[in-house]
C-alpha cells in the first residue's frame, strides 16, 4: 500500500516532465514571436504548475523551520506569484489590471474556494466543524481591511482632489502594520486560540531515538528555480496580456479580476478543495480565507509601494463594482463562518454569489 510520501513522489514524477515540456512550448512561442494569444496561454499553463512547486517548497522548508519561523516563511511566499505578477505589470503601467487582480484574489478565495470547498466537503460528511475563534478572528480582519482600508476611503475622497496619494498610503501602512500584528498574534502571543498548518520542531522522536532533521536543500533549489522561471514567465504574460485581451474581447478589469487571480491561485485552490474533502476544513479555511488576508493586507500595500517606486502610482481606490464585491463577499462569508460548521448548501451560496459577479465583472469595462 502506497504511503502519502509514496503518492506525492509518484506525482512529482509526473509532474516535472510536463513542467519541462510547458515551459519549453513558452519559450517557443515568445522567441519564435508567435500569437500573443499563444503566448499568453502558455504562460498561464506554466505558471500555475509553478505556483504548485512554490508552495510545496515552501512548506517544507517551513516545515523544517519550526511553527513560528515556519509561520513567517508561509506568510511571506503564500501569494509571491500574485506578487511577482503584480509587480511586473506595474513596471508595464497596467494599475487598472493590477487593482482588479487584487479584487480577484480576494473574492475567488472568499467565495470560490470556500464555496468549492464547503460544497465538496460537504457531500462527502454532511456537517464539518472549524476553530469558531480562528475564524471569527480572521472575520474581524476581513472586515477591517475591506471595509476600513478599502470602502471608506473611496468615499472620503469623493470630491477632494489631490488627497488621494495621501490616504491611501495611510491606508496601506494600516493594513501592513495590523498583518504584521495579526501574524504575531497567531504565531507568537495567542497560538493556543489558532490552529495553523505549519507545525513542527527541528527534532523528532521515533522509536525512543532523537532524530535530527536535516536542512530541506532540495526544496529550496526548488522554490530558487521556480520563483525565478515564474517571473520570466510573468514577464511574458503580462507583455501579451493586452493583445490577448483585444482579440477575445476582454476587458482589463475582466482579466485581472477573473483569469489572472485565477492563473496566480490556481494550485492553493485545488489545495484548499482537497482539505475539505479529506474533512481537513480548517485547513481549507487557513488557506482560502488566510490567503485574502494576505492580498488585501500584505500584497496590496506592497504593491501600493512598487507602484510609487516605478513612478506608475496605483493609490488602492478601487471602482464601484469592485467594492460592492468585495463588501459584500466578506459579509457573506463572515455570516458562513460565524457559527463554526460548513455544508453543501452554504457552499453552493458562495459559488452562486461569485458566478453572478463574474458575469457582471464580463460585461463591464472602464467604469471609474
Amino acid at each position: 500500500m502506497q504511503t502519502r510520501a509514496d503518492r506525492r513522489n509518484c506525482v512529482y514524477k509526473w509532474t516535472v516532465p510536463i513542467l519541462v515540456v510547458l515551459v519549453l512550448l513558452s519559450a517557443i512561442t515568445e522567441f519564435f514571436h508567435l500569437s500573443m494569444v499563444w503566448v499568453f496561454i502558455t504562460s498561464c499553463l506554466v505558471i500555475i504548475p509553478l505556483a504548485g512547486v512554490m508552495g510545496k517548497s515552501t512548506e517544507d522548508i517551513a516545515e523544517f523551520a519550526g511553527p513560528r519561523i515556519g509561520g513567517l516563511i508561509s506568510a511571506t511566499f503564500g501569494n509571491a506569484v500574485e506578487l511577482i505578477i503584480g509587480i511586473l505589470a506595474l513596471k508595464n503601467g497596467l494599475t487598472t489590471l493590477v487593482k482588479a487582480s487584487i479584487t480577484g484574489s480576494i473574492l475567488g478565495n472568499l467565495l470560490f474556494v470556500l464555496g468549492v470547498s464547503f460544497f465538496v466537503g460537504g457531500i462527502r460528511h454532511p456537517i464539518q466543524t472549524f476553530n469558531i475563534r480562528a475564524a471569527r478572528n480572521n472575520a474581524s480582519l476581513l472586515l477591517m481591511s475591506v471595509f476600513v482600508a478599502f470602502i471608506l476611503p473611496r468615499f472620503f475622497v469623493l470630491g477632494v482632489a489631490g488627497k488621494q496619494s495621501t490616504l491611501a498610503a495611510v491606508a496601506a501602512v494600516v493594513s501592513f502594520v495590523l498583518y504584521l500584528s495579526g501574524l504575531y498574534f497567531a504565531l507568537f502571543t495567542h497560538r493556543m486560540l489558532v490552529t495553523t498548518s505549519v507545525g513542527g520542531d527541528f527534532s523528532e522522536q521515533r522509536g525512543g531515538i532523537k532524530i535530527t532533521r536535516t536542512v530541506p536543500w532540495s526544496a529550496v533549489l526548488r522554490l530558487s528555480v521556480a520563483t525565478v522561471l515564474v517571473g520570466i514567465e510573468s514577464e511574458w504574460l503580462v507583455g501579451s496580456i493586452n493583445e490577448f485581451g483585444h482579440v477575445l474581447g476582454w476587458s482589463e478589469m475582466f482579466l485581472g479580476v477573473i483569469v489572472i487571480a485565477i492563473v496566480g491561485n490556481a494550485a492553493e485552490h485545488a489545495s484548499a478543495v482537497w482539505m475539505a474533502w479529506r474533512n481537513h476544513m480548517e485547513l481549507s479555511l487557513e488557506i482560502a480565507v488566510g490567503s485574502s488576508l494576505q492580498v488585501a493586507m500584505f500584497v496590496a500595500p506592497i504593491l501600493f509601494a512598487t507602484s510609487l517606486l516605478v513612478h506608475h502610482p496605483m493609490p488602492l481606490l478601487f471602482t464601484g463594482p469592485e467594492l460592492a464585491s468585495m463588501g459584500a463577499a466578506v459579509l457573506l462569508v463572515t455570516l458562513l463562518m460565524m457559527d463554526g460548521e460548513s455544508n453543501w448548501l452554504e457552499g453552493a451560496m458562495a459559488v452562486g454569489a461569485y458566478l453572478v459577479m463574474a458575469v457582471g465583472f464580463f460585461n463591464i469595462s472602464g467604469i471609474g
